[in-house]
C-alpha cells in the first residue's frame, strides 16, 4: 500500500479521484504539530531558539490513524501546499513517522501548483527531500513572531489594558492606519470653487467645459464670472491622439485579494477561503503566491483559447515582471487550471471569484485596447482668464477590455469642433467646496500598501486584517476600516515606546531576512539571537513606564460629579470615558457623552479568596459589576483582574444546570455558559475537567466513539458533539452511504 499525505480532506478526495486506487490519501487537516501556548516552554533561547514542539489538541487521532496507515505502507509521499508553511507541515509529519519503529517505508516529498490529473502524477515521479532551509525559514517566523507578541503583549497588558495583544506584523499595519487617521484629525478644509460652463457648438451641440484652476479666492472667481460672461467663447485648442492600454497582469495573492474586495466585496480572509477551496477542487493553481508567471503550457492555451474565442487579432502573448524585489519567479500566478473550463465552483461566491480569475488570466495575454483620446480647449477672445477643458474618450479597438468588462469604463464622447470655433455660452456657474481629507484606508487599500511597503507576504495578509478586527483595533464599515479608540492607544503606546521594531524599515528588512534564511544565505540562531538580545533588553527597560489609559484632558468645563475637579479623557473595555484627575483619590467618572458613571458597588463581604491576606495581594472586596453583554450583574472581587474570583448565583447556576453527567470526569453535570463566541455547554467541574461541546447534550451517548450527542438543527435534530466522528455530520454518512450503493 502507497500512502500519500495531504493537509485538506477535500483535497484528499480530488487527488484520490485522480489516482485510480494507486494511493490511499489521507489528510493531515492543517498542522499537526505547534508550540505549547507557554512562551516559558515553548521556547529553549539558550539553546539557539529551539522550539518544543507539541501534538495540536484535537489531532492526536489523527496522527494515530497517521502512523497505524504508515506502518502498512510501502511508500509514503507528503505533498502538503507549496509554500513554507506546507515544507513545514511535511516535516512534522515526517518527524512523528520517523519516531514510529514500526515504519520503515521510505518518506519522500512531492509539490505541485495545481491539483489536476497531469500536476500530481508528473509530481510523484520526481520526489526529493524535506527542504531545510524552507522549513528553517517558517520555524524563525513562528518563533520570531511568538518572541515579539508574547514580550510586547505581556507590557501592553501591564500598561494598557490586560487582554490585549501586539504583533511583529499586525502593530506595523495598525500603525499605518493610526497615521492616516492623525492626518485626518489634522486636516483643516480649505474652500474653493470649481467653475463649470455650458455651450452650444456651430453644430447645435451642448458641451459642458471646466475650469482648468479652482480658485481659492472669491474675488478670483468674480473676476472669472464676470469677463467669461461679457466676453466671446472660442476653441483655443483640440488634441486628438490614440493610446494603447495594455491588460493587467494575472493575478498574485495580492491582486486577488484587492481586486475580489472592490468589485466582488470580498474581505481578504473570506476571498482566501474561498480560493482555497476552488484550489482543492482541482479549478485553480495555488492561492498564495507573489508571481505574475504563467507557464509556456498554459500560455499556449490561453492564446489557443484567445484566437478561437474572439479572433487572432485579439491574442499577444505578454511575458509581466513581479513587482516584488522577492517574489518567487519559479512559481505561477494564480490561474485557471483548466482555462477551456469558463465557469466552475460549487456556490455562487466560487462561481464569482472564479470568473474573475478567468477573466484577468484570458485578458493578460490578449492584445492592447486602443482608445481615441480627445481633449478640448476653450477661452475666452481676451484670454485673461484660465483655459475651461473638456476630456473625452472612445474605444476604437476593445482587445483585451472585450474578456475583461469591468475594467472598461464608459465612453465619453465629445461634438465635433474645430481650432477657432466660436462657442455660444448657455450659463456659467460656479459651486463652492471645501478639500476634504485622505480617505481611510478600505481592506484592499491596506493590502497595496502593505504589499508596497514591504510588509508581511503573500499568506500573511489576510490574517492581518482578520487579527486587526477580532482584537476589535479597527472596526469596518462598509469597506472602510476605522481605528477603534483601543487600536489608537495601543498604537500610540507602541510608537512612542517601540518605534525601531513596527517600523517599515525594520518590519521589510526582517522579512528580507527571512527570505535569506528561506534562501540559504542566512542562518538561523544568529538571525534570531541578532534581534532577540537587545529586543528582549528594550522590553525590560520599558517596564518602569506609567500606565498608558491617559489619553488627554477632557474638554473645559467637563467636571468630576463627585469632587468638581477637572476630568481626563481614559480607556476602558467598552471605548473612552472621563475619570477623575484625582483618581485613585476619587473615583468619579462620566461617560463620553457626560453622563454620570456609577463604579462597581461594594456588598460588604470581603473576597473569600484573597480578602483576609495582607498587602498588595490579599485585602480584596466583593463588588456588583456590569456585565460587558448587557446581560445583567455578577459579583466578583474588587482586585480583577489579579483575583479573579466571581461569586456563583445559586439561582442561576440551577436555572444552567442539566442533569446529564460528564462523561470524561463522571464526577460534573454539563451545564450552560456562555464564551466568546455564544453559549456553549460544559462540565461543572471546570477547571478540573475541560470537557465542553458547542451545543446542548441531549443525553444520549454515540455509538461509534462514546461522546455526548447533542442537538442538532430542524433537518439533523441530534449530532455527535465529537468533531472527528463520523456522526457529527450524519447527512454526510447518508450521502456516501446512498452514493456507494448507485
Amino acid at each position: 500500500m502507497k500512502l500519500l499525505i495531504v493537509e485538506s480532506p477535500s483535497k484528499a478526495k480530488t487527488i484520490e479521484k485522480y489516482l485510480d486506487g494507486a494511493f490511499t490519501v489521507r489528510a493531515s487537516v492543517g498542522h499537526i504539530r505547534d508550540l505549547p501556548k507557554s512562551n516559558k516552554d515553548a521556547i529553549d533561547i539558550p539553546a539557539g531558539f529551539i522550539p518544543k514542539y507539541e501534538i495540536s489538541k484535537g489531532k492526536e487521532k489523527v496522527v494515530h490513524d497517521l502512523k497505524t496507515l504508515g506502518e502498512k505502507a510501502t511508500t509514503i509521499m507528503l505533498a502538503t501546499d507549496p509554500d513554507r508553511e506546507g515544507e513545514a507541515i511535511s516535516w512534522h509529519l515526517k518527524e512523528l513517522l520517523d519516531n514510529d519503529k514500526k515504519i520503515k517505508a521510505p518518506i519522500k516529498r512531492v509539490t505541485f501548483n495545481e491539483i489536476t490529473k497531469e500536476a500530481v502524477e508528473e509530481a510523484l515521479q520526481n520526489p526529493r527531500d524535506i527542504d531545510q532551509d524552507l522549513v528553517k525559514a517558517q520555524e524563525a517566523r513562528r518563533v520570531l513572531d511568538r518572541l515579539v507578541g508574547y514580550d510586547l503583549s505581556g507590557i501592553i497588558w501591564k500598561k494598557v489594558r490586560y487582554g490585549l495583544s501586539a504583533g511583529r506584523v499586525q502593530s506595523p499595519a495598525l500603525r499605518i492606519i493610526m497615521e492616516r487617521e492623525r492626518e485626518i484629525r489634522a486636516f483643516i478644509p480649505e474652500q474653493y470653487w470649481v467653475l463649470e460652463g455650458l455651450f452650444e457648438t456651430n453644430k447645435k451641440h451642448k458641451i459642458t467645459l471646466s475650469c482648468v484652476e479652482e480658485p481659492r479666492d472669491k474675488k478670483v472667481v468674480d473676476k472669472i464670472l464676470d469677463s467669461g460672461n461679457k466676453e466671446k467663447w472660442f476653441v483655443k485648442d483640440l488634441k486628438t491622439s490614440e493610446q494603447k492600454r495594455q491588460p493587467r497582469a494575472p493575478f498574485t495573492t495580492s491582486t486577488l485579494q484587492q481586486t475580489a474586495s472592490t468589485r466582488l466585496g470580498f474581505s481578504p480572509s473570506r476571498t482566501m477561503q474561498v480560493a482555497q477551496k476552488l484550489y482543492e477542487a482541482g479549478y485553480i493553481t495555488y492561492m498564495r503566491t507573489d508571481s505574475t508567471n504563467l507557464s509556456i503550457v498554459a500560455q499556449n492555451q490561453i492564446i489557443a483559447l484567445v484566437e478561437k474565442k474572439y479572433g487572432k487579432e485579439y491574442a499577444e502573448k505578454h511575458v509581466y515582471k513581479a513587482k516584488s524585489k522577492n517574489a518567487q519567479e519559479a512559481h505561477e500566478a494564480i490561474r485557471p487550471t483548466h482555462v477551456e473550463q469558463i465557469n466552475a465552483g460549487a456556490n455562487e461566491e466560487q462561481k464569482k471569484l472564479y470568473a474573475l480569475i478567468w477573466e484577468r488570466t484570458v485578458s493578460s495575454q490578449m492584445s492592447d485596447a486602443k482608445l481615441l483620446k480627445t481633449k478640448i480647449t476653450a477661452n475666452i477672445k481676451s484670454k485673461s482668464i484660465p483655459d475651461f477643458t473638456a476630456n473625452g474618450s472612445r474605444v476604437l479597438f476593445p482587445g483585451w477590455l472585450t474578456c475583461d468588462l469591468g475594467a472598461r469604463g464608459e465612453d465619453v464622447e465629445l461634438p465635433e469642433v474645430v481650432i477657432g470655433e466660436e462657442l455660444k455660452l448657455i450659463e456659467l456657474n460656479s459651486t463652492e467646496k471645501a478639500t476634504e481629507p485622505p480617505n481611510r484606508y478600505t481592506e484592499a487599500g491596506l493590502v497595496k500598501e502593505l504589499e508596497a511597503r514591504d510588509i508581511g507576504r503573500p499568506s500573511t495578509y489576510a490574517s492581518i486584517m482578520k487579527t486587526l478586527e477580532d482584537r476589535e483595533y479597527v472596526r469596518k464599515e462598509g469597506k472602510t476600516l476605522f481605528p477603534t479608540d483601543t487600536g489608537d492607544v495601543v498604537s500610540t503606546f507602541l510608537e512612542t515606546n517601540f518605534a525601531e521594531y513596527i517600523s517599515d524599515t525594520f518590519t521589510a528588512e526582517m522579512e528580507d531576512e527571512l527570505d535569506d534564511i528561506a534562501n540559504g544565505k542566512r542562518e538561523y540562531s544568529k538571525t534570531l539571537k541578532d534581534f532577540y538580545i537587545p529586543f528582549q533588553k528594550d522590553v525590560k527597560e520599558k517596564d518602569k513606564l506609567a500606565k498608558a489609559t491617559n489619553m488627554g484632558e477632557a474638554p473645559t468645563g467637563t467636571l468630576c460629579p463627585l469632587c468638581g475637579s477637572n476630568m481626563i479623557v481614559k480607556l476602558a473595555r467598552g471605548g473612552k470615558f472621563y475619570s477623575c484627575s484625582r483618581y485613585p483619590d476619587c473615583n468619579g467618572a462620566r461617560t463620553i457623552d457626560g453622563e454620570i458613571l456609577e463604579g462597581p458597588k461594594e456588598t460588604g463581604e470581603m473576597c473569600p479568596l484573597c480578602g483576609d491576606k495582607k498587602g498588595k495581594s490579599g485585602g480584596g472586596k466583593l463588588v456588583v459589576r456590569t456585565r460587558r453583554d448587557g446581560g445583567g450583574t455578577f459579583i466578583s472581587c474588587s482586585r480583577y483582574p489579579k483575583c479573579k474570583f466571581i461569586k456563583q448565583d445559586e439561582e442561576e447556576i440551577k436555572r444552567k444546570m442539566t442533569d446529564i453527567t460528564c462523561p470524561v470526569c463522571k464526577k460534573g453535570k454539563m451545564m450552560e455558559r456562555r464564551g466568546r463566541f455564544g453559549i456553549f455547554y460544559s462540565c461543572s467541574n471546570y477547571p478540573d475537567c475541560k470537557n465542553a461541546i458547542k451545543a446542548k447534550p441531549t443525553g444520549n451517548i454515540c455509538d461509534l466513539c462514546g461522546a455526548l450527542m447533542m442537538e442538532g438543527t430542524k433537518t439533523i435534530p441530534e449530532r455527535c458533539s465529537n468533531k472527528m466522528c463520523r456522526n457529527h455530520n450524519p447527512h454526510k454518512n447518508k450521502e456516501n452511504i446512498t452514493s456507494n450503493k448507485k
